[in-house]
């Protein structure tokens, strides 16, 4: 079975009952949920003829991060790309930061990887492996300059919200990766998660909002197909950017 993170976008992975299992993060904490899907005959060749390049395997020691993009210049974590669009978008505006992407879903990371080569782009490398193992044994305290997280699933059902991604010991741990002065970027389109959010990142110590509460739409963040959907159908998006102190 294929995996996909917890920020699928289309948001249709919330079971119908309370006899599921408790959320991954009452357990081992984990960054994302199983669900079905299919890689395309594109997707499967940029597997073949861009994966040596851009894929980087799960090691269970510290990353060296010069190594794996050829250069030394600032790495920005991507938890949960979807279907790299953001990623991609992002990475063409910023050539001169590296972008280190994790996500489980595998026709995600064919279709990220088929935008690398249609875009020419240099600055990403892929994780395709749960992102809180390569936050605990890839990544040293302060190695990152910032973390994006777009669009977690938000768990609509109150009873399912203890399964969101956002709590206070992943955040612990962003918090602890980031170098001081780099960022946390959230984004959601829920409004009960936004406040949720809210609550998780002002309560770490390590961490200072960079606005009252929330931010306009920091220009490097692309409306994706499923925002602009949603726009259109009177929903919000809410973005908060926190700084590591």
């Amino acid at each position: 079975m294929m995996t996909l993170p917890a920020n699928d976008p289309t948001h249709d992975g919330d079971p119908s009952s309370d006899d599921s299992p408790p959320h991954p993060l009452h357990r081992r904490l984990k960054s994302f949920v199983r669900r079905p899907g299919r890689t395309t005959d594109g997707q499967a060749r940029a597997f073949a003829e861009l994966g040596p390049i851009f894929l980087l395997p799960y090691q269970a020691e510290p990353l060296n991060l010069e190594a794996a993009f050829g250069r030394a210049a600032p790495t920005v974590l991507e938890i949960g790309f979807g279907m790299g669009e953001a990623t991609a978008h992002i990475a063409a505006l910023k050539p001169e930061i590296n972008f280190l992407c994790c996500e489980v879903h595998e026709p995600g990371v064919g279709a990220l990887l088929k935008r690398i080569g249609e875009q020419q782009l240099a600055n990403i490398r892929i994780c395709a492996h749960d992102a809180v193992d390569v936050l605990d044994h890839m990544l040293r305290p302060g190695m990152l300059a910032g973390v994006h997280v777009f669009f977690p699933d938000p768990w609509h059902k109150k009873r399912h919200n203890k399964r969101r991604l956002i709590q206070p010991p992943l955040v612990r741990k962003l918090a602890d990766r980031l170098a001081p002065g780099g960022y946390l970027h959230c984004a959601t389109d829920w409004q009960p998660y936004a406040e949720q959010m809210l609550e998780v990142l002002s309560q770490e110590p390590l961490l200072r909002n960079t606005a009252a509460a929330y931010v306009p739409k920091p220009d490097y963040r692309p409306l994706t197909k499923f925002e602009n959907r949603g726009l259109k159908l009177g929903h919000g998006v809410w973005d908060l950017v926190f700084s590591r102190v």
